[in-house]
């Protein structure tokens, strides 16, 4: 039984001793297979750069190129997405060198965390407040749909606060608008009568509230888990923490730029239809836009004035992607989604002939430390991307252009397709871990394991001699069985997690010392070796049990109270208390049998 255990783990941790090298893998953004032309066509774009593959593979699906090093990684990575564009997703990626035959087992090597592998980790925070700013504007622009459909008359309804007051002519108007809106929205608002007047307050209940801010956390991370899989990151971790922060972690990106831009960006599109009966340039001059108008800018800085009432958002969009028109101008092809096509396709139709100006939206909150304190600030940009004539009924798909590169073309289609976040994030905490710094970490957590094992060996083999040795054999079987264990899961390796293996192999040496010193006692005591023996693992087994089972207690509360690395430390201790059991007792009691067990009459012990 232990040959045939031993034997599945060493063949299941052999895997992460092989090193895992710099690799591009690409991946279809459409269902399609990967045929011999379009990798041909990817090997071509490398070597017009210059690089060279040290190997390929094509499972049909993905595509993955080797490299020697982090720099040609790099390198071939840019070269890719300028030679695929949008129509394939291009990841950096450490590739397991593991050889067919393990792989063919399924065996394979854990997974590499952010600070051993390289790699962007951001904390962020959700601003809550924003997400309910954002409902309540909704609130308003909904009230006022609902009260024409039921036909009830109103002479306003505006935002006051954290409120929507809604104004009446009559009280008759007011309750029947109560009735109505309170039916509607029972589980959401509270409806309030103000006194000595016709005014209705309807303002958010604490339930409602609190599943806003639970979905807005929700959808943000939803969010921007797209926006990650369309950046190209292989193995991302996007996780809550807490009740408004979200962690991500990227591993192999080191352009923390790009990855701030687009994940923080807030970015959605309106439509609206152009005024054409003022002019722009006196509002600007006079600094009032007639009404029922608002001012705007166009790229090239002119004014243009444009109807308030919003023929549709960013909200209906299902699908984007960069591209050009038949001009060869970058450009953004949309997608609607049913409702959405629906009443694009009702207000084209009733403006044909007449200007449309697509707006663009984009809002990033960045954080910044003042005197001990983090300051938010928002910057919101709105400028109209593009003009132009409703010729016909637009319908589900439509494109837009007037944009100043491919690359923005790519990374507005990017924002859409992903979609917005449903309330702005900004970064509380950053941090970079370069591929270099990881690899030391490696090497560092590697040697430390190595020489607290090295120094557990010294001190049981002087100390202990056979028996010492036998100890020593057996912890490092253990050693195998851990490795073997987390490979089998596919576990996350972090930093925390090289320390917890470094602490279970310190700890499963105790058991040996437990049972060695119980054997000690019983010769002291006059009993024969072969006895001594026995009594020594017999009796020391229920000390073994009760020290492990503390130390596994302690370990499941880590996992289930801790978040992040707290939890692979906590894995990886469980996991090696549970081996180191099994390899401290049943593993040095097989050897010490293989050892002593055939000599009938033993008169001593190497112990």
């Amino acid at each position: 039984m232990i040959a045939v255990i031993l034997l599945i783990g060493v063949i299941y941790s052999v895997p992460n001793f092989f090193p895992s090298e710099p690799a591009v893998q690409l991946s279809p953004k459409v269902e399609q297979a990967i045929d011999p032309a379009t990798m041909q066509r990817f090997e071509q774009a490398l070597q017009a750069k210059g690089l060279t593959i040290r190997a390929s593979e094509n499972n049909g699906q993905q595509a993955l190129f080797r490299f020697e090093d982090t720099d040609v990684q790099l390198k071939a990575s840019e070269a890719l997405k300028e030679a695929v564009g949008d129509q394939f997703v291009v990841a950096l990626n450490l590739a397991p060198s593991t050889p067919s035959w393990l792989r063919a087992l399924n065996a394979n090597p854990m997974f590499l965390g952010l600070d051993l592998r390289g790699g962007v980790h951001f904390l962020m925070e959700v601003d809550m407040k924003a997400a309910l700013d954002k409902q309540i504007d909704r609130y308003e622009d909904e009230f006022r749909d609902f009260l024409r459909e039921q036909d009830i008359k109103y002479l306003g309804i505006a935002r006051e606060g954290d409120t929507v007051l809604a104004k009446f002519r009559d009280a008759a108007s007011r309750d029947a608008a109560s009735a109505a809106l309170s039916k509607e929205y029972q589980n959401s608002l509270q409806f309030t009568i103000l006194p000595d007047t016709t005014d209705l307050q309807a303002s958010i209940s604490q339930t409602a509230m609190l599943d806003i801010q639970k979905f807005a956390l929700q959808q943000n991370i939803t969010t921007l888990r797209k926006r990650v899989n369309e950046l190209g990151v292989s193995e991302p971790v996007i996780q809550q923490q807490g009740a408004n922060r979200i962690v991500v972690q990227l591993p192999g990106v080191q352009d923390t730029a790009r990855a701030k831009e687009i994940l923080g960006a807030t970015a959605t599109l309106e439509f609206r239809l152009v005024d054409e009966q003022n002019d722009p340039t006196q509002a600007q001059q006079s600094g009032r836009a007639p009404l029922g108008s608002q001012l705007y800018k166009e790229r090239n800085g002119d004014p243009i004035l444009l109807k308030r009432q919003v023929m549709l958002t960013g909200d209906y969009i299902i699908d984007a992607s960069s591209g050009f028109d038949d001009k060869s101008r970058p450009a953004v092809h949309i997608t609607l989604d049913g409702k959405g096509a629906a009443r694009f396709n009702k207000v084209t139709g009733e403006n044909v002939q007449k200007l449309m100006g697509v707006v663009f939206i984009e809002t990033k909150i960045e954080s910044q430390t003042v005197d001990g304190q983090t300051v938010k600030t928002s910057k919101t940009t709105q400028e109209v991307i593009n003009v132009a004539r409703i010729q016909e009924q637009l319908g589900k798909r439509f494109q837009i252009t007037g944009l100043d590169s491919p690359k923005e073309a790519r990374d507005l289609a990017l924002l859409l397709r992903a979609g917005a976040l449903a309330a702005p994030v900004y970064i509380v905490e950053e941090r970079t871990v370069g591929p270099s710094m990881g690899k030391e970490n490696i090497e560092k957590g590697f040697n430390s394991n190595l020489w607290g094992f090295a120094a557990v060996v010294l001190f049981m083999v002087v100390y202990y001699r056979v028996f010492g040795v036998i100890s020593s054999v057996a912890l490092a079987i253990n050693g195998f069985f851990l490795f073997a264990l987390l490979s089998m899961i596919q576990a996350t390796l972090t930093l925390p997690g090289l320390a917890g293996i470094a602490l279970t192999l310190g700890m499963a040496i105790d058991a040996n010392v437990l049972i060695n010193e119980r054997i000690r006692e019983e010769l002291r005591a006059g009993a024969s070796p072969q006895v001594a023996i026995n009594i020594g693992y017999e009796r020391a087994w229920g000390t073994i049990i009760d020290s492990n089972l503390t130390t596994l207690i302690a370990g499941i509360a880590l996992f289930l109270l801790g978040s992040g690395p707290i939890k692979g430390f906590a894995v990886v201790l469980c996991l090696g208390i549970l081996t180191s059991m099994f390899s401290a007792v049943t593993v040095s009691r097989a050897i010490v049998n293989l050892v002593y067990g055939y000599k009938p009459r033993l008169q001593k012990l190497a112990i």
